[in-house]
């Protein structure tokens, strides 16, 4: 008469051998790991995505002739019209143009003072806006972009709308001597606190 043997047998290994359930364990983890995290030649590539600012900048650009239309006393502010054909290259080069007189401190041969007298300088706080089209150099457009994407329409009701005006900005020269990690902030395009920016906004320095 013959037994009935069921799946466990006495003396014998019920199931996967341990050392087989481990390999497979750590086979998984491993294969989790190498789709999750990206290898140091992915994050190259995610990080050089879009045009650089080396690619916009031409050194052979001539420099471009800029004038100051309108100066803000009470928002440290100053709007600068270039003409409509000057380039990102020459814009690029009036930011850093601009910086670099500020660190000489001959800034106030170029531009008004927009803190005069104050201790850290006549420009230890601006706002320099670099525009083509005069109507976005007033002094009202000017308000509202330095106030921002979140001011009240109603502060300033005859001025062109934040959302316009923002897309009009060239450039953006940001000082602030109080920021001693980083007092100079230049950009072609605009970009507020917030962080709302143009659809052109690239961060030079």
């Amino acid at each position: 008469m013959s037994e009935n043997h069921g799946p466990y047998e006495e003396g014998k290994r019920a199931g996967v051998h341990p050392l087989i359930v481990m390999f497979g364990v750590l086979l998984g983890i491993w294969l989790f790991v190498m789709m999750i995290v990206p290898s140091s030649r992915n994050k190259q590539a995610t990080g050089t995505e879009g045009p650089t600012v080396s690619a916009i900048e031409d050194p052979e650009a001539a420099p471009v002739i800029f004038k100051v239309h309108s100066t803000i006393p009470e928002m440290n502010a100053i709007g600068l019209v270039v003409p409509a054909q000057a380039t990102d290259s020459q814009i690029v080069a009036l930011l850093k143009r601009l910086k670099e007189d500020r660190l000489a401190g001959n800034l106030g041969n170029q531009l008004p003072a927009t803190t005069p007298g104050h201790t850290l300088g006549n420009h230890s706080i601006a706002d320099i806006f670099i525009v083509s089209d005069t109507q976005f150099a007033e002094a009202d457009t000017i308000r509202t972009l330095t106030r921002g994407a979140h001011a009240p329409g109603s502060l300033y009701p005859g001025a062109i709308p934040f959302e316009v005006a923002m897309e009009a900005v060239r450039g953006h020269y940001r000082i602030d001597m109080n920021d001693t990690g980083s007092p100079d902030k230049g950009s072609l395009g605009f970009a507020d606190e917030s962080g709302v920016h143009s659809k052109h906004y690239r961060r030079i320095f």
